[in-house]
């Protein structure tokens, strides 16, 4: 009971209420400033002003880079002409390099399923404790460092030939 009255007291010290009975408020208030000392509303101030002035701005930004720096286009498709090494988009290289140096294929297609099947399990894993400091969620922490790892590694092999392509060519 104790502990609840000083969380209690602790919010309620954060919580800061304006006076409105304060004149040098209401002078402010008067002339529109001081809303930052209670709030400031959302409604006409961000809605109407600020949050189109941003999206103007993002499409501002994403027009110029795209006129003063377009993507470099490659050598045009030949269909007649494979080439060597077909790799897929970026963010699926750890799973193609496991796919591609797994021995037995069927293996190889349980182990790319148990990628979201571990994505699936991060919620519940993420549950068990109820502390937000990653150093307090040891077991979480872990996981994500060594899957982390793992993804880089792989990724990194999947642009070098299949004999490197675990060893990344240390060993």
């Amino acid at each position: 009971m104790k502990n609840k009255i000083i969380e209690t007291n602790i919010i309620m010290s954060v919580i800061k209420k304006p006076d409105l009975t304060d004149p040098k408020l209401r002078a402010k208030l008067a002339k529109g400033m001081g809303h930052n000392y209670y709030g400031e509303p959302a409604w006409p101030n961000d809605i109407l002003y600020i949050f189109p002035l941003t999206m103007l701005g993002m499409l501002a930004c994403c027009v110029g880079l795209s006129v003063l720096a377009p993507t470099q286009m490659g050598e045009p498709a030949d269909p007649f002409n494979t080439p060597l090494e077909i790799l897929p988009e970026w963010y699926f290289f750890p799973t193609f390099n496991l796919l591609r140096v797994l021995p037995n294929k069927l293996l190889g297609v349980l182990a790319m399923a148990a990628v979201p099947a571990g994505l699936i399990t991060v919620p519940f894993i993420e549950n068990v404790n109820k502390f937000q400091n990653p150093f307090r969620r040891p077991i979480a922490s872990l996981l994500f460092v060594i899957g982390f790892f793992f993804a880089v590694w792989f990724g990194i092999g999947a642009c070098l030939p299949i004999d490197k392509a675990v060893s990344l060519g240390f060993w």
